[in-house]
């Protein structure tokens, strides 16, 4: 029998409900996307990949460059440690992953397994409605069982997860900017929207006023007469990943997501953090495309595509 289940989002923006558990201990945080210390700081993580698409990690701060509307911006910090990350595991349990939940379960719990003490994360169950079914924690055995627990049945609100995800992760809080999390939504989904109270746009938005890149991984299915309508789910996908500087990926069959699992554990303790101060000082809320380029021949940077400005 499902727990404390989300009857609709928009009860969510008081309140989540979920399983009763221990509370975290979570430090109470500054906005992560603008630490201020006297300045509005802009913070980005960046992947970095060579030709082969495999992960860079010994790059220099000189190798970085930061443009801001076509404007050049001058760093402030520069870390290529393995920050601590807060992160949100998002498994699509509509009815039509009856016969593949099992294996996408052991998938994400192999995932689950690879996060560190210091890190922090949930599990949330969605189909017509959404449940937090295990809160911010980093005990592996809690987030496992969370898992297992997973049922299938009902309809799609993909939407509806990733706004509840965006909202939860907002309320992982630091008190200074030795503690503050690097944010992920890791999001399993094998179909369309279909019953979400809150339409793309609107999730969107959120997405790009957070500092949490999305990850997306699209369970295509089996049938190929459903290909047309798994169509928008795919760009879908893909809008949220590119948006955050995230990343999008596309199987065929069940067994392949413990690599793409993989993949995304490998590229979360492979980034970089950059921050500027931007030239920009207008305080208007305007959205502004961020570039990040490097000098180091055939490698390619990855990060958020802007962010929204102060506002008065």
């Amino acid at each position: 029998m499902r727990g404390h289940a989300l009857l609709g989002v928009f009860a969510v923006a008081a309140s989540v409900l979920a399983a009763p558990q221990a509370a975290p201990q979570v430090p109470a945080q500054v906005p992560p996307q603008v630490f201020r210390s006297g300045v509005d700081v802009v913070s980005l993580n960046i992947t970095v990949t060579d030709a082969r698409g495999q992960y860079l990690t010994d790059l220099d701060q000189a190798e970085f460059t930061v443009v801001e509307e076509g404007v050049k911006q001058d760093l402030l910090y520069f870390s290529k440690s393995n920050q601590p990350i807060a992160m949100s595991l998002l498994i699509d349990t509509s009815a039509s992953m009856e016969e593949r939940l099992l294996v996408a379960q052991h998938a994400a719990v192999g995932f689950a397994q690879r996060i560190r003490e210091q890190d922090l994360a949930q599990v949330v169950d969605f189909d017509s409605r959404v449940e937090i079914v295990q809160g911010f924690t980093a005990d592996k055995a809690a987030l496992e069982k969370a898992i297992r627990g997973t049922a299938s049945g009902g309809s799609t609100s993909l939407y509806n997860a990733i706004y509840i995800a965006l909202r939860e992760l907002g309320k992982v809080k630091a008190r200074s900017q030795d503690e503050l999390r690097r944010q992920a939504i890791v999001l399993l989904s094998d179909g369309e929207d279909t019953t979400s109270l809150v339409s793309f746009e609107e999730v969107m938005e959120l997405a790009k006023r957070s500092e949490t890149s999305i990850y997306t991984i699209g369970l295509q299915p089996r049938d190929p007469t459903y290909l047309k309508g798994f169509r928008e789910a795919e760009f879908v996908l893909r809008q949220f990943a590119q948006e955050t500087g995230g990343r999008s990926f596309f199987v065929q069959r069940a067994e392949e997501l413990t690599g793409v699992y993989g993949q995304i554990a490998d590229e979360l303790s492979s980034q970089y953090t950059l921050g500027y101060a931007s030239k920009n000082t207008k305080r208007d809320g305007a959205f502004r495309r961020v570039q990040v380029q490097v000098s180091r021949a055939s490698a390619t940077a990855r990060t958020k595509r802007g962010y929204y400005a102060p506002s008065r």
